[in-house]
């Protein structure tokens, strides 16, 4: 009789779950990893140098800002994609304009692709590219996830076949926020619909200085930052067939960084500290942390050649040393670039109006803070 009670209880808890789902729903909800999922869209004709440098030059510290929000206590994963537009050398078959990379969690990928950009004249066709980035890239269907996308350029937004407003509509339907950041004066920016198209896309209509010259403060921590940054790379293990090259392309993003300065430096080495730098299809301590590589079930000829006549007891002690070394390296980078952070608002109190000028990373940043609190995200600070 109890076993039959037992039953009956049971079939009627799940009776009321499958008519209300409400239960089931709130707590997946809860333990369901948030996405941010960003498309930057940039106009490479000639006279864009100088947004492309910026947004080399802060690629980490905009990353480092979607690392510092949460949703129901949960970091997001971060997905960036890539558009270039208005370049001559891409046929006009192609309407100028290429997908330079899809979504990816691989932010050393981003920021490879970004540094091999290079400016050429060409028409802007602000819809049309617009148009290609909600066709043509893997966009969630949650609600709870940020979509958006950034377009940044400085001709008018009216050129090309695809009418901007329609290409908006798309992006509109499948909950994408359109923001355009005009590289140019306030008012160009509004005769030449920029400020319109940001409006029916339900996001931020912003202008920027392209040329200004990205602020670099110096700080006293800027050295041992650089210098836990190079350490860290050593805790990576890369297995498989792309491990060493990626281990090499680490290093050149590096280099990378340093070549855009101390600034670079720092914002890259604080999202190396952090949860949203993943590699774990190519790095053993992330690929066995995130259940992507097995230690017991690998070949020796996907191991680096210092594992390969390990045994598996001695394969899973030197990857657990890794991961310790690493932890601690990220845990320290962690603490002196909150310090450098700190050291750096009370910096800027002092710069001259001059200083303060608007960039590629006050724009998004300040756009991203408003949008996603929003949709319910918090940032730590």
């Amino acid at each position: 009789m109890q076993a039959q009670t037992s039953l009956f209880t049971a079939a009627l808890l799940l009776s009321t779950l499958s008519l209300t789902g409400s239960v089931g729903d709130a707590e997946a909800k809860k333990m369901r990893v948030p996405k941010v999922q960003i498309a930057v869209l940039l106009d490479t004709s000639s006279s864009m140098d100088g947004l492309i440098n910026q947004t080399k030059s802060e690629l980490w510290s905009i990353v480092n800002r979607f690392s510092e929000s949460s949703l129901h206590g949960l970091t997001p994963d971060i997905e960036v994609a890539l558009y270039e537009y208005g370049k001559d050398s891409i046929p006009s078959g192609e309407g100028y304009l290429r997908m330079v990379s899809a979504f990816t969690t691989d932010l050393d990928h981003v920021s490879e692709e970004l540094f091999a950009l290079r400016t050429n004249g060409g028409s802007e066709y602000a819809g049309l590219v617009i148009d290609r980035a909600v066709d043509g890239l893997t966009w969630s269907s949650n609600p709870s996830d940020y979509r958006t996308i950034f377009i940044a350029g400085n001709e008018e937004f009216t050129q090309g076949p695809m009418p901007y407003q329609k290409a908006i509509a798309l992006a509109a339907g499948k909950g994408i926020i359109v923001n355009t950041i005009h590289c140019g004066s306030f008012q160009r920016g509004i005769d030449g619909k920029w400020q319109h198209a940001a409006k029916i896309g339900e996001g931020s209509f912003l202008t920027i200085e392209q040329n200004h010259q990205v602020q670099q403060i110096a700080t006293p921590f800027d050295n041992e930052i650089a210098s836990l940054s190079a350490k860290i790379n050593k805790t990576y293990i890369g297995y498989g067939r792309e491990g060493a090259k990626k281990l090499k392309r680490q290093r050149s993003q590096d280099r990378n960084a340093e070549m855009m300065g101390a600034k670079s430096v720092a914002s890259r080495a604080k999202t190396k500290g952090g949860g949203s730098y993943k590699n774990s299809s190519w790095d053993l301590v992330d690929g066995v942390e995130e259940g992507e590589a097995s230690l017991d079930d690998m070949a020796p000829a996907q191991l680096p050649a210092e594992m390969r006549k390990m045994n598996k007891k001695e394969r899973r002690a030197y990857v657990g040393k890794k991961s310790a070394l690493r932890k601690k390296l990220q845990a320290r980078i962690t603490t002196l670039s909150a310090k450098r952070d700190k050291f750096i608002v009370v910096a800027r109190k002092k710069t001259s109006a001059k200083d303060k000028a608007s960039t590629f990373e006050t724009a998004v940043i300040n756009t991203v803070n408003k949008q996603m609190r929003r949709k319910g995200y918090k940032f730590k600070k």
